[in-house]
């Protein structure tokens, strides 16, 4: 795991998409965005990978299983559905009410797959959107994972094949933590029982980005926190050759609302929840999923991409 970063010093200002904008950065139209082969559209329709049933306690190994052993105990079935643009919303989504929002991000960094320039520059940058985006007291950066779409882009799953080394894009819908992984992380990061006890609320947001040019084939959707019931969610144990944890995977529902963010770039940043320990939270756990483009074609560039999770305290 990537060493982590820290900060509780005043945050600089970054600016959400549709709010304002600053001389240095202003909007870029939206007619930019796009490619040749790829129309503003004010929503697409879309497979999304929903959990249809499992055998007892659902698992997934996340790289090739010994010989004689299933990969899975759970079977997933695509849904089409509509997902909207939410550039062309009348407003702005929050990440305290929808569980989500993009806001202009410009990073210095030139290099995403250079791990000291990460740690160096992108943590320190991330935890200062984060403070910026939620009021947090302080922030933790704890982990990262650079992600690349499979060359042929074959049917998207839990984006990990062989060894799992090579992460490509996630087509399951799901939520990174449980209620039981959220309430471990905080010990995981902090590793201080006393300071610990002293934290009244904190939260796990992930920081998504393109790290190459505009997400024109496999954009990431998030679905509104507040669509979503208890009862669509059902926790996963996801196994890795050297540890194992749990996840929430998602049961399909017509009351869910997907929303992505189109031709996504690189000076962008999506904010969203993945666990809030305050239970009364408007937005607790936000779903998530890649899916294919329906206009991406085979000449479309291949996603590349970076997300950062983040423990948010509020104390």
């Amino acid at each position: 795991m990537p060493a982590v970063a820290s900060s509780s010093a005043p945050p600089l200002l970054k600016v959400p998409f549709g709010i304002s904008s600053t001389p240095d950065y202003p909007p870029v139209s939206q007619s930019t965005r796009y490619s040749p082969w790829t129309r503003q559209l004010p929503s697409v329709v879309a497979e999304m990978g929903y959990l249809k049933e499992s055998d007892g306690h659902p698992f997934t190994y996340m790289y090739d299983p010994p010989a004689g052993t299933e990969r899975q105990n759970c079977e997933f079935e695509l849904v089409r559905m509509p997902i909207r643009d939410a550039r062309q919303m009348a407003y702005q989504p929050s990440v305290d009410v929808e569980g989500f929002e993009l806001w202009d991000a410009p990073t210095t960094v030139s290099d995403f797959r250079s791990e000291q320039e990460l740690i160096a520059k992108y943590y320190a940058e991330t935890t200062e959107l984060v403070r910026s985006v939620t009021g947090a007291t302080s922030v933790i950066v704890f982990d990262h994972q650079i992600r690349k779409r499979e060359a042929g882009r074959p049917p998207l799953s839990f984006g990990r094949t062989g060894d799992g080394s090579n992460p490509g894009a996630v087509g399951r819908v799901h939520v990174d933590y449980s209620e039981e992984t959220g309430q471990r992380r905080l010990n995981l990061v902090l590793k201080d029982a006393a300071l610990c006890n002293s934290v009244e609320r904190f939260a796990i947001v992930n920081v998504w980005r393109s790290i190459k040019g505009p997400v024109l084939d496999t954009p990431l959707a998030v679905c509104d926190a507040r669509s979503v019931g208890a009862t669509d969610l059902e926790a996963c144990e996801i196994r890795y050759q050297d540890r194992s944890g749990k996840i929430y995977l998602v049961r399909h529902s017509n009351r869910h609302h997907w929303y992505y963010y189109s031709a996504m770039d690189r000076n962008e940043a999506l904010i969203f929840k993945q666990y809030d320990s305050l239970i009364n939270s408007v937005s607790r756990f936000t779903p998530h999923a890649a899916f294919d483009h329906p206009e991406a074609t085979e000449s479309t560039p291949l996603r590349e991409s970076i997300e950062v999770r983040c423990l948010a305290i509020f104390n």
